[in-house]
């Protein structure tokens, strides 16, 4: 059961992985084109519940309520021996109550945040799930201290980022000799409108200070990349935009200036420095101050345990904040082998590739005790 993109993409590595097992099992599966091509049959496409914000929440009710009441009756009536939930928790743990009504044991694969806010959810996901399988090791803790049965399996980005071919990027040769930065605003239209105008002017203030340098913009498939070009053309920085290519461009880089979220996670993973920008409304931001108990933005951090990277956050993430954390970054040698040696560290502590192969022998052994 997965409700998003990225859910998809994990759990269509769980599905090859229990397939792979040899064993007679039929997964049928909410989700989408991954898990069809990775052998599940597909029961619900998850488009039906993939939404973002208050506002369309509201008006896709009836699609997010029919789609509850289908996949409700089909755990009730179908008999099945697991219901593996992937994140999008406060749909799923709808129906991790459901199972636990009719005695279906559930596994869960990727927590919900509850060591950042609504830490008061892990009582109720004790009560309703049989075992987390975790991606980040400090919340194994968190779930042993509640009294439930987890594991640390590792992060899936491990997966995703060794299965790309290793050596030097394309863009190096294109950019030979030359200090390249990355910039990475985001796969959001509204966080990009927020963030790329001062990574701009950024790069136009690195550009006077350090003749030279280059930037490489990779846009998101989310993002439209012909408004974001003339959002650049009339600045001094010289900017190649290209579509796509993330991974390509953070490994030519020597630096990244990177938006707060998974893809801090990405470059600390790839190996390399970065400077991560964060900016919400001024409301957002209080209110998550209020509520999220964290003392980092930006996940690479989070991991870390401590200011590996350094955060410019609300009015921090202003073009001159900006261009002087890189400038330090670029130019400070101590500085930037400290900051790899500490990025090395936070690879390390997600774990080892393989996380879809521990997640299916978890499950495997649980409908072994079913039966």
């Amino acid at each position: 059961m997965a409700g998003e993109a990225s859910g998809d993409l994990h759990g269509s590595q769980v599905v090859e992985a229990l397939l792979r097992s040899g064993l007679a099992i039929q997964v049928f599966a909410v989700g989408g084109e991954r898990m069809r091509r990775a052998g599940a049959e597909m029961f619900i496409d998850s488009s039906r519940l993939s939404v973002v914000g208050i506002t369309e929440v509201l008006g896709r009710g009836w699609s997010l309520l029919t789609a509850y009441l289908d996949i409700r009756d089909f755990i009730k009536k179908s008999g099945l021996a697991l219901l593996i939930l992937i994140d999008f928790p406060d749909f799923n743990l709808l129906l991790a109550r459901v199972a636990k009504r009719v005695g279906v044991p559930v596994l869960y694969y990727i927590s919900p945040q509850v060591w950042a806010w609504r830490s008061g959810r892990v009582k109720k996901i004790a009560r309703y799930v049989n075992k987390m399988a975790v991606i980040f090791p400090f919340e194994v803790p968190i779930y042993q201290k509640a009294g439930m049965g987890v594991e640390f399996v590792g992060h899936p980005l491990l997966d995703v980022l060794d299965a790309i071919p290793q050596g030097r990027s394309p863009f190096n040769e294109e950019f030979k000799g030359d200090p390249l930065i990355a910039l990475l605003p985001g796969s959001r239209e509204k966080e990009v409108k927020s963030l790329l105008p001062e990574m701009v002017r950024a790069a136009d203030i690195l550009t006077c200070l350090k003749p030279g340098v280059k930037f490489i913009l990779p846009v998101a498939p989310t993002v439209d990349g012909e408004d974001l070009k003339k959002n650049i053309h009339s600045h001094s920085a010289a900017i190649t935009v290209v579509e796509g290519q993330t991974y390509k461009a953070i490994r030519a880089a020597d630096l990244v200036i990177v938006a707060s979220g998974t893809a801090t996670l990405e470059t600390a993973i790839l190996g390399k420095p970065m400077v991560i920008v964060y900016r919400v409304s001024p409301p957002s931001y209080w209110v998550g101050k209020v509520m999220i108990k964290v003392n980092w933005v930006g996940l690479v951090n989070i991991v870390a345990g401590k200011g590996v990277v350094p955060e410019l956050l609300q009015g921090e993430a202003k073009g001159r904040q900006i261009a002087d954390a890189a400038l330090r970054i670029l130019d400070d040698e101590t500085y930037r082998r400290r900051m790899l040696g500490e990025l090395a560290e936070v690879r390390k502590k997600l774990g080892t590739s393989g996380a879809a192969e521990r997640v299916a022998r978890i499950a495997l052994g649980m409908i072994d005790q079913n039966l």
